[in-house]
C-alpha cells in the first residue's frame, strides 16, 4: 500500500534523481567490477558509500523540511514524473 504525503519542487526532484540514477550506475558496475582490479575497485566502493550517504541524506532533508508522514517499517518513494512523494508499508 502507498499513499501521497507531499511533493518536493522541481530542482530537488533533480537533485535526489541525480542521485538515484548514480547510485543504480554504481550497482550495476559492482556486479562486473571485481576486487583484483584494486584501484579501480576501492574507487567504487568509496563512490557507492558516498552516494549512498548523499541519497539518504536528502531524504532526511526533505523529510525533515517538509514533516512527512513516516511510520514503523515504511519508506518513502519519489515519482520522479510528479515529485509526489509517497508513504510506501
Amino acid at each position: 500500500m502507498k499513499r501521497i504525503v507531499g511533493q518536493v519542487t522541481m530542482e530537488e526532484k533533480n537533485e535526489i534523481q541525480v542521485l538515484f540514477e548514480r547510485r543504480n550506475g554504481l550497482n550495476e558496475l559492482a556486479k562486473i567490477l571485481t576486487p583484483e582490479n584494486e584501484t579501480l575497485y576501492e574507487k567504487l566502493i568509496k563512490d557507492m558509500g558516498e552516494t549512498g550517504s548523499k541519497f539518504q541524506n536528502w531524504w532526511d532533508r526533505m523529510g525533515e523540511k517538509y514533516q512527512w508522514e513516516s511510520i514503523e517499517g515504511g519508506n518513502w518513494e519519489i515519482d520522479f514524473d510528479t515529485c509526489n512523494i509517497y508513504l510506501v508499508l
